[in-house]
């Protein structure tokens, strides 16, 4: 059943990005379906990120035992790419370093505007996903290490 193994496809891009791919290939999926599917996977880890991201932060803050650290090496990399690209930067790293929920959260914390996010983040995610699946697909061998 094709639904299931789109659940799939977006289920492992929702957490990593590079999941949806790995996971279309293993499927035997085609990679237009794949793209598809890793984009909606992003965009639903987005969209639940920006609309609940101050009630998780609520409720982490509750159960924390101590008050994180201001600047560490993660806050001081993360500032660094705001002040120089903003959230084009932040989108465009997202599905490569950051983690549709770390970029996500990355993002809200300066504050961005829900709308604009979402659009940065879309746009991103179609790129990233039609970028890193079709390079998955055409890495010769990289299906038959899956496939038997």
């Amino acid at each position: 059943m094709h639904l299931a193994k789109y659940v799939s496809v977006i289920i492992a891009s929702t957490i990593k990005f590079i999941g949806g791919p790995l996971t279309g290939a293993t499927l035997g999926l085609s990679w237009i379906e794949t793209s598809l599917c890793t984009t909606f996977g992003m965009m639903l880890s987005v969209v639940v990120i920006t609309y609940a991201g101050a009630a998780i932060q609520a409720l982490v803050d509750r159960y924390r035992k101590q008050r994180p650290k201001l600047f560490t090496r993660r806050t001081r990399f993360a500032i660094r790419i705001w002040k120089r690209f903003g959230l084009m930067g932040i989108a465009l790293l997202t599905p490569l370093i950051l983690t549709p929920i770390g970029g996500t959260a990355l993002a809200v914390s300066f504050r961005v505007g829900r709308g604009q996010l979402l659009l940065y983040m879309l746009i991103s995610g179609i790129l990233w996903a039609i970028i890193q699946t079709l390079a998955v697909y055409q890495i010769p061998g990289l299906k038959g290490l899956f496939i038997r």
